[in-house]
């Protein structure tokens, strides 16, 4: 099978906002996201897409804590580590500093400011409504940060216009090496349909990987399509609990599983830590 027939399979392990009220295993102290990376890998994936948190679960930008995360992750596995620099309320020397600091392969861009909101059609009102602010200054920020310590940009893309932000970007020569994740099912963002998918996957510049993320119970749909169109996959508690309508995964590692099965169903083999690294592009650390 050729490289190009590969899947890359990410794992976001464990968010910011989701708790154990929620979903009772997701992890929060950096041994526990450790132990998810592990079973992530083991079960096909080559990259972990990484939050902080505290051992109480709530969010944390502290650089002593990713700088343990990341200590206890190289312990058990060589997998890809991709940290997040997505916040809302924090300043952005918070949000990059253990970025500059730690230097993983790979660190999430957001590429737009929106409204960022989950809604129940059952109350007919918002759980939460937030303002996710990524103006350009702060983006460019961001990728001076990332140039400068060799670390390839993930530019994440709810919307049209925020892929569309990439170009001038490019055209700047401030975006080089990078990788597109198109986010799909936030209210406030793209709608998770596989028309919008095939379509904006269209508009991906040429040779630029990318993946889907799709949230909450339209992931499945949203993988399915991406491995049809070529592209790579993501999944995990960070994104969705749940393996089939009423069943909850019981971790990460079962999530890993289904995508790498669904991969193989349309004969797709998902990407070793090393073919990974040569389809993205990225370092060893």
């Amino acid at each position: 099978m050729a490289l190009e027939d590969k899947v890359v399979i990410t794992a976001a392990l464990t968010g910011v906002a989701a708790n154990r009220n929620q979903c009772k295993w997701i992890p929060y102290t950096p041994q526990e996201i450790a132990e998810e990376a592990l079973a992530s890998y083991n079960a096909g994936a080559s990259v972990v897409h990484i939050h902080a948190r505290e051992n109480d679960g709530g969010p944390s930008w502290r650089v002593e804590v990713f700088r343990e995360i990341i200590v206890e992750v190289r312990k058990r596995c060589p997998i890809i580590i991709n940290f997040s620099t997505g916040a809302v309320g924090t300043e952005r020397d918070a949000r990059i500093a253990h970025i500059r600091e730690l230097k993983p392969e790979i660190a999430a861009l957001n590429m737009g400011t929106m409204n960022y909101a989950k809604y129940s059609p059952k109350r007919k009102d918002f759980v939460f409504s937030v303002v996710f602010h990524n103006p350009f200054e702060d983006i460019m920020f961001f990728l001076d940060v990332m140039s400068n310590n060799g670390i390839k940009p993930e530019c994440e893309c709810f919307d049209l216009g925020h892929l569309e932000s990439i170009f001038p970007l490019m055209d700047m020569g401030l975006l080089k090496n990078f990788q597109v994740s198109l986010i799909m099912g936030v209210v406030g963002g793209m709608a998770a349909t596989a028309r919008n998918l095939a379509h904006v996957a269209s508009l991906v510049p040429p040779k630029v990987a990318w993946e889907v993320i799709g949230i909450s119970h339209d992931q499945w749909l949203l993988l399915a399509t991406a491995l049809a169109l070529g592209g790579n996959i993501r999944v995990g508690l960070e994104d969705n609990f749940y393996l089939s309508p009423g069943k909850m995964s019981q971790g990460n590692g079962p999530l890993v599983e289904k995508a790498a099965r669904m991969a193989r169903d349309v004969g797709r083999e998902p990407a070793t830590v090393e073919e990974a690294r040569a389809m993205l592009g990225v370092r060893k650390i």
